[in-house]
């Protein structure tokens, strides 16, 4: 996902933390005191032990600040802090869509509530008298509130719209493009709604089955699930799921990205 520029600043500023330190050990970094949980790095490299935030603190009037802080963020990770997390249960068993959103509104300040996006979302029938399923990119459908009744989910299209009626022009959907597109949302702040599976990993094609619906044929899982990515590094994904006790999951990076281009690619953030 990185660039041959940003690969070159990393090498670029590593070297210069390196250099640094090494000056300040030679100049006397003896009287910088014990530093406890060094990395495997830096004991094999200095002495007296010296942190990556140590590394930091040295080397901040050489290099840039804010050049430092972006090149910790893509070494590490990239979190959005304070994104709410929301409970889809009891109420909304199968409102993970809904509660997803909720918490990216919420996010932006709005005071949004699950059960009132749950009542606004549009809502198509689950099957008609012909037996033509409803199709999930038109509307939620069937039963939004319990699994004793026929339902199944709602895809990008009537979310994003229920979306922008809450921030008119600050609807950003992403849907079939690249995941680069995804992480440049977060990048730029703002959390990601989107459509995966509730294993977080590719499924098997004997998971999946196909609709014949009004507008065409769909090809659908009762595995679908809706989250909210918050963060992301080198090894995770960071998400809120709607069905977890609280936020920031960390979840492998790697089957998580296929299964949601395995869904289609479907992903909603804020313009910011």
């Amino acid at each position: 996902m990185l660039g041959e520029d940003i690969l070159d600043k990393k090498l670029f500023i590593r070297t210069l933390a390196i250099g640094a330190i090494f000056l300040v050990t030679y100049l006397g970094a003896e009287n910088l005191g014990s530093i406890e949980n060094p990395t495997a790095q830096t004991q094999a490299a200095v002495a007296p032990k010296i942190t990556r935030t140590d590394a930091h603190s040295v080397t901040k009037n050489i290099v840039d600040k804010k050049v430092l802080e972006d090149f910790i963020n893509t070494e590490e990770k990239k979190m959005i802090e304070a994104v709410p997390h929301i409970s889809q249960l009891p109420e909304l068993q199968r409102g993970c869509e809904v509660t997803s959103l909720t918490m990216l509104l919420q996010y932006e300040g709005i005071t949004a509530d699950k059960m009132t996006l749950a009542k606004q979302i549009h809502k198509i029938s689950f099957r008609d008298t012909n037996y033509v399923h409803g199709n999930p990119y038109n509307g939620f459908v069937g039963d939004i509130y319990t699994f004793n009744k026929s339902g199944y989910g709602v895809y990008h299209g009537p979310v994003a719209k229920l979306a922008e009626t809450y921030l008119p022009g600050k609807i950003k959907d992403i849907t079939a493009q690249s995941i680069d597109a995804l992480y440049e949302l977060i990048d730029n702040g703002s959390p990601v709604w989107i459509i995966t599976n509730s294993t977080f990993a590719p499924l098997p094609e004997s998971e999946f089955t196909v609709w014949k619906t009004n507008t065409g044929n769909v090809k659908i899982t009762y595995k679908e699930h809706s989250v909210l990515i918050v963060g992301y590094d080198e090894e995770f994904i960071y998400i809120n799921d709607p069905l977890a006790s609280d936020g920031y999951k960390a979840v492998p990076r790697t089957p998580f990205e296929k299964a949601w281009v395995q869904m289609g690619s479907q992903a909603i953030g804020i313009e910011k």
